[in-house]
C-alpha cells in the first residue's frame, strides 16, 4: 500500500566509510522534491551521526527496531518498520555494504533497515560500496545476482582510489547519479509496471569515434546520458533492452544487454544484427557524419605544412532502419542549432520515423553533456509536443508515454 504522499523515499545507510556521502544523497533527493526518511544501521552510526541527517531532512532518524519508547508506545515502536515500508515510494540503500547485501539476498532481518526491506513491496535501489576484493568475491557477486533477479536496481560502484588505499571498483557512486536513478524509478511508478512488458527495445546511445590515425579521431560532444536514461526507463517498465553504445563514461543500467561499439560502421552492424529482435527502435546516438575510409596505420606527424583530409559520409543508420522497420516503432533524434521543428519534420519524413525527439543543442545547460534536457516531440500524426526542461530521466519517461499513445493511434488508424 502506498499513501497519498507519492514523493516519499526511505534512505537506508549502511556502515561503511562512504556513509558520509549519504548526507549528500539525502540533500540531492530533497532538491528533487522527495521527502527523505533516513534509516541507519548500528554500524553506520560509527561513521556519521543521526543528528546530521535529522538536520538535513527535518525528520527523525530511525536507528533501532525498538526505540526507547514509553510503555504505551511500545507496540507502535515494534511495528514502525511496517509503517515506513508502507509510506515510502522507493527504498534506496547507500552505501550497501557487503554485509547488507548478504542479509538482503538471504532475507535476514536483524535490524530496522533489513526488517523494513522485507516488508517493503515497492522498487529497491542499491548502491554498493566496499573494498575491491570484497566486491569481486564470488559470494558478493552471487548475492548481487539474487538481488538483480528480484528486479532491484543496482548502481554499480565507481572505480578509483578506495579508503583502504586499493585502486579498483568499490567506491560509492556519486550521489547525483544515485539520485537520478531514484528519480527515474519514482517516475516509473506513475505508470503501469508492465506497460513495456513483452517489448524488446533497441536503443543506440553516445557518440561514435571515427579514427584519423591510431591516436586521433573525429567525434562529438554526446555524453550518452539521454540514451542511457531511456534504457533505464525501458527496463523499469518491463522491457527487454538492447543498448548499442558508443564510447561513454557511464555505467550500463542494470538489466540491459550492452553492445559496446566505437565507429559508425560498428554501430550499423550492431543495429542490423539486433533489428529483427526489436519491437521498438530508438536512435538516440549522435553518430559522426563523416569518417576517414582508410586511416593510416601509423601516427601522422605534425609538420608546418597545411593538411587536408578526405572524408566520406558514414552510413545513415536511421534511414536504413526506417526502410527495414516493418511494423516496428522507430524514434529518431534531431540535435539542431536552428530551425528546430522544420529540421525535425524533414528527418521524420526522410528517415521514415514515427517520432523525432528534437532539441536545440545551442542552449546552455541542456542537451549535450548535461543532466537536463528540453525537447519537442514531432510525431508522424502531425502533432508537435513541447516538453519543458527536466531531468533526462523524466524526459525519458515522457518519451515512452507519448510513444505508447502514438502506437495506439497508429494501430487504430489502420
Amino acid at each position: 500500500m502506498t499513501t497519498a504522499m507519492t514523493k516519499n523515499v526511505a534512505l537506508g545507510v549502511g556502515g561503511g566509510i562512504a556513509a558520509y556521502k549519504a548526507a549528500e544523497l539525502a540533500r540531492a533527493l530533497m532538491e528533487r522534491g522527495f521527502s527523505v526518511q533516513v534509516l541507519m544501521t548500528r554500524s553506520a552510526e560509527e561513521f556519521i551521526r543521526p543528528l546530521t541527517f535529522a538536520a538535513l531532512t527535518g525528520r527523525k532518524v530511525i536507528t533501532s527496531l525498538f526505540s526507547a519508547a514509553s510503555a504505551e508506545d511500545t507496540l507502535s515502536s515494534a511495528i514502525e518498520h511496517i509503517r515506513v515500508a508502507q509510506e515510502n515510494q522507493v527504498l534506496v540503500i547507500a552505501p550497501a555494504t557487503a554485509d547488507l547485501l548478504a542479509k538482503l539476498a538471504h532475507g535476514l532481518a536483524d535490524d530496522f533497515l533489513t526488517a523494513t526491506y522485507l516488508a517493503f513491496t515497492g522498487p529497491v535501489v542499491l548502491a554498493p560500496a566496499m573494498n575491491t576484493n570484497m566486491w569481486n568475491h564470488p559470494a558478493t557477486q552471487e548475492n548481487l545476482a539474487k538481488l538483480r533477479a528480484r528486479g532491484h536496481v543496482i548502481i554499480e560502484p565507481d572505480d578509483g582510489i578506495l579508503a583502504c588505499g586499493m585502486v579498483g571498483p568499490g567506491r560509492l557512486a556519486e550521489p547525483e547519479r544515485i539520485a537520478e536513478a531514484v528519480t527515474a524509478v519514482a517516475e516509473t511508478q506513475k505508470h503501469s509496471k508492465a506497460d513495456l512488458d513483452h517489448e524488446t527495445v533497441l536503443i543506440t546511445a553516445g557518440p561514435t569515434q571515427e579514427p584519423l590515425d591510431p591516436v586521433r579521431y573525429l567525434t562529438n560532444r554526446s555524453s550518452g546520458k539521454m540514451g542511457y536514461a531511456l534504457a533505464e526507463a525501458a527496463v523499469a517498465r518491463g522491457a527487454r533492452v538492447i543498448l548499442v553504445s558508443g564510447p561513454v563514461s557511464l555505467a550500463a543500467p542494470a538489466g540491459v544487454e550492452l553492445v559496446p561499439v566505437r565507429t559508425a560502421l560498428e554501430m550499423r552492424k550492431a543495429v542490423l544484427d539486433h533489428l529483427e529482435l526489436a519491437t521498438i527502435i530508438i536512435k538516440a546516438a549522435a553518430v559522426a557524419d563523416y569518417h576517414r575510409v582508410n586511416p593510416p596505420r601509423q601516427k601522422v606527424k605534425k609538420t608546418a605544412a597545411r593538411m587536408s583530409l578526405e572524408l566520406d559520409p558514414t552510413p545513415d543508420i536511421l534511414a536504413e532502419a526506417g526502410r527495414k522497420k516493418g511494423d516496428r516503432l522507430l524514434v529518431g533524434f534531431a540535435a539542431e542549432t536552428e530551425n528546430l521543428i522544420e529540421e525535425a519534420r524533414r528527418k521524420l519524413q526522410s528517415k521514415n520515423c514515427d517520432m523525432v525527439v528534437a532539441n536545440l543543442v545551442s542552449q546552455t545547460g541542456i542537451g549535450f553533456e548535461s543532466d537536463d534536457n528540453e525537447v519537442t516531440l514531432v510525431l508522424s500524426t502531425g502533432e508537435t509536443i513541447p516538453v519543458a526542461r527536466a531531468s533526462k530521466a523524466s524526459i525519458a519517461q515522457r518519451i515512452f508515454d507519448e510513444m505508447l499513445k502514438l502506437r495506439l493511434a497508429l494501430h487504430s488508424a489502420k
